[in-house]
């Protein structure tokens, strides 16, 4: 793994680490939050595979 991917990974790291604590704090009810991610795993899925048919 070069550092073409560490880098590109620790800023996803990052992000994570600035948007989960909002996250979770505006999804407090669980069947709110199991909804929301969800929603956000498919998203994430979905670019996923969308770049890696791509590159």
């Amino acid at each position: 793994m070069g550092l073409d991917q560490i880098i590109p990974v620790i800023f996803l790291i990052a992000v994570l680490f600035l948007v989960l604590p909002g996250f979770i704090e505006t999804n407090s009810k669980l069947k709110l939050f199991l909804k929301n991610l969800l929603i956000w795993s498919v998203i994430v899925s979905s670019i996923v595979i969308v770049t890696y048919l791509i590159f």
